[in-house]
Formats: structure tokens, sequence, C-alpha cells
């Protein structure tokens, strides 16, 4: 009887197999690979695609992005300059114009892989490693910064008396702070520290006196910081700042890892960013870019001499995340497609999707940007501050030629580079300039991003008016 209903079974089984339409399921194995990309390879970006116009970009408006950043070189705006610009994680245009080292005008040419200083493009990068921690629950943006640097605590506020400070005796009048700044208001430069680079008040004058930035160390530089008050109460200006300098001693803390170390093998090692560094071997020194500033006396460009408060020789142990890296194209491209890719690149997750979101939009309500960190200006339209990035939220607000939600940021020397999600569109630009331009001068930022924008085929160009002229944010 067993056997019958076995054989039944069996029948059975193998007539209804037979009947179905059903195909077995592909084993895993077999799943579709994904296709490789580009910057998969560590060495990309090494050179522009074939036919850039096939990337959604005109040849005209590609050749006009050109014409100007040669004709920016031969007015002298810059001695030299490399460009790089991306759309879809291809490269469209990848070119270094003009000098790179010595005389102005004939000296070693500017080549794609000349090494730069990038001072506040380090900024985004040490945000970012914030952020990595921030994922794994170490810290909470609004979380006191005292929780994790108690030597902030108790620190004191300038008082102001139509709109300068109080003074008596020849010492500014103090207040207690309301409150200890927030990890939120850290990163996005509200928490009412003082820089040194510019300001004759108490605070930034305490900065330059006491050689801020030019701390031996982060310890050293962290003590220096506690003994100088705030300039402004905690959340109620967005005032540029020592802040992400104060970051990069918390990544060192939380981490329980030095800065530079912890930024080696959780971002340049993983990204391929391996000329990104605080210190400059000796053997890459001849790859090193000049910096140039413009000679009122003669309207011409020469060589000048570093700022005292960076230095990149093997001796330096002053780490600064808010201006102390060097690196190239090449390097702060991936960066930049690990920003535009919402936080991976070649398969490494860098940091979530959430966590870009987060860096890229307002994090200062209704705050403004009124400060270059040098000078007060009347403000930013359309533009806010998210963490370590500014973002335009309104670009039709201010005529800036960009997508909306567009994140940036830029460099003492006139290094920049902004992400445009909306485009797909990644632009950096590395030069060498401070102490003043040519009058004039090309508006390095604003007019990359209108030749590109413009240079965008009608279908796929999601950009408004023409841009406006601003100041570029220091170190």
């Amino acid at each position: 009887m067993i056997g019958s209903r076995l054989l039944l079974a069996a029948v059975s089984f193998a007539v209804l197999a037979a009947c179905s339409d059903n195909k077995p399921a592909a084993p895993a194995a077999e799943t579709a690979a994904v296709a490789p990309k580009p910057s998969d390879d560590p060495a990309w970006p090494v050179a522009a695609v074939a036919d850039p116009t096939t990337l959604g970009f005109t040849a005209e408006g590609l050749a006009a992005l050109d014409a100007r950043f040669a004709k920016a070189v031969v007015d002298q705006d810059y001695a030299g300059i490399v460009t790089l610009l991306a759309k879809g994680g291809e490269v469209a245009q990848f070119n270094a114009y003009g000098v790179q080292s010595g005389d102005p005008k004939t000296g070693a040419p500017m080549t794609k892989d000349s090494i730069f200083r990038i001072y506040s493009m380090t900024k985004p990068i040490t945000g970012i490693a914030l952020m990595q921690l921030h994922e794994q629950g170490k810290w909470q943006l609004d979380d006191p910064v005292t929780k994790y640097a108690p030597e902030l605590a108790n620190l004191k506020v300038l008082t102001f008396k139509d709109g300068k400070p109080v003074m008596k005796g020849g010492k500014p009048v103090l207040a207690d702070s309301s409150r200890p700044a927030t990890m939120r208001e850290i990163m996005s430069h509200t928490a009412g520290f003082g820089y040194g680079l510019g300001g004759d008040d108490p605070v930034n004058t305490a900065f330059r006196d006491q050689k801020v930035l030019l701390s031996k160390n982060l310890d050293e530089m962290m003590t220096k910081i506690a003994g100088i008050p705030l300039i402004y109460d905690p959340g109620t200006r967005w005032s540029y700042s020592v802040s992400v300098d104060i970051q990069g001693y918390l990544v060192q803390k939380i981490a329980g890892q030095k800065f530079g170390d912890y930024l080696k093998a959780n971002i340049f090692t993983p990204l391929g960013m391996n000329e990104t560094a605080f210190i400059l071997p000796e053997d890459k020194a001849a790859r090193f870019a000049n910096i140039y500033t413009w000679d009122k006396a003669t309207n011409a460009l020469k060589v000048t001499e570093d700022p005292p408060f960076t230095r990149y020789d093997a001796a330096n142990e002053m780490e600064s995340g808010g201006g102390g890296l060097v690196s190239t194209a090449h390097d702060y491209a991936r960066f930049s497609q690990m920003l535009l890719n919402k936080g991976t690149l070649a398969g490494k997750t860098i940091v979530k999707p959430e966590s870009i979101a987060l860096m890229a939009q307002n994090q200062i309500g209704d705050l403004g940007i009124y400060s270059d960190g040098t000078a007060a200006n009347p403000g930013r339209p359309g533009q806010k501050f998210g963490l370590d990035f500014a973002v335009y939220t309104d670009p039709e607000a201010g005529q800036n030629p960009f997508g909306k939600g567009t994140f940036y940021w830029s460099g003492a020397a006139g290094t920049i580079f902004w992400i445009d999600p909306v485009n797909d569109i990644f632009f950096v630009g590395l030069v060498q300039q401070m102490g003043g331009s040519r009058p004039d001068a090309i508006n390095f930022r604003n007019d990359s991003g209108k030749l590109i924008l413009d240079a965008l085929k009608p279908a796929a160009a999601a950009a408004p008016a023409a841009p406006a002229k601003e100041l570029e944010p220091a170190h």
C-alpha cells in the first residue's frame, strides 16, 4: 500500500511539473553583475572621454569654457590653473593651463598632477570624517560639544553696544555664554568662535596674538582656544571660524587615533587619494605650485611667500582640519565624485546617503552667510550653510548659475569645487593665488558655473540666470 501511494505521488508531481509554465529561478551566482564604472579604477580620472558631447554638453560650450580659462592665464588673473569637469561619472574636461612655479609667464608649466595647497577645501574632508563617527553612534548633532571637549566649558562671550565690542580699561567686557555650542553649530559656523584670519575685535586679535593656527599640535591649539572668549553666543550668528579645526581635534579624540592617520585609513586610502596629506614629501616638491599675488605697483603677478599659518614639512604636527591639506585635481575629483554618488565610490561606502543629505541642506535656519572670513558683506541671497558646505538653496534669488541644492566650498588660495546633484555634475578648479587679483579678474566659481551650465544641451540644463559677483571665503 505504501509503495502504491509513493508511486502515485511521484507520478502526480511529474505531471504537475510537466504542465507548469514556471521556470526554475536562476542560481544566485548567475545574477547579472553590476557594470563597472570608470571611477572604479583608482587611476581615474586621467583624461576626458573621447567625445564629451555624449555626456550632454555642446562642443561649442566646452570650447567656450576652455577659452575662458586660457584667457584668465593670458590676462594674468592666475599664473596657472587646473580644471576638471565631470558629469554622470565621466570626465568631460580635464586641462592644465599656464605656469605652476617660477616666473608667472615663463616658469615651469602647470600639469594635471601639480600639487596644491587646498586650504579650506580641507574642511569638507574633515566633516566627512566626523560624520563617519556620527554614523557609528559616537555623537549626536545636538550634543553639546563639551561632552567631547570639556575644555570648552564655561566660555565667556564678548558684549556689544552699537555694533562694537564693549571695552573697559583696554579689555573687553565679557558675559557668560548662554550655553555650550552643539556639534551641529560646530559644523555650521554658528558656534561663535573666532579665527584670527581677519577682524580687529578682541577675539580675532587674541587668535593672532596667541598664534592659535600656529600651535604645535591639536592639543595645544585646544588649550589656547579654551582661553579665548567667543565672539557671539552659540546659535545667534553665522561667523566663519576655527570650528573645523576643532572638528579635527574631535575626530582624533573620539576615534582614539591621530587625525591624519584616521583620514588616511578611512577616507584617503579607500578613495585612492594617495597624494592628499598634511605633509609634502621631498620627492614631490617639484610638483608643488607656487603662490602668486597681484602686484599693484607693476600691474603684474609675482611669486609670494606662503602664509605663516601653514607648513608641510615632515616636522609638522599641526594637522589642521580647517585648512592644512595639500592635494591634486585627481584626488579631489575622487572625493567630489564620492559626494555626488551620495557617499560611495568604487564599491566603497565612505558615508551613507543620509549623511550627505544632512551635510548639504540648510542647518542654520534663518541666519545668513554674511562673512567671507575676513570682512562683513551684505549677505548672499539664496545661500545657506549645511555641515561644512555652503548650499545654494534658491539659486534664482541670488542670480547664481547653479542647480538648486548645489553645495560647495573653496580655499584661501583660490581653489574651488562645487557639486550639482540636479545636473549630476561636479567641478574642481585649482589655482594658487593670495593677496589680491587683477581688477576685473575672473570670478572662478560663478564664471565656471555659468559657462558649464550654458554648455549643457537645452534638454539637460537646470540652471537659472547670470552670476552675481561674490567674495571668496578665506582659508
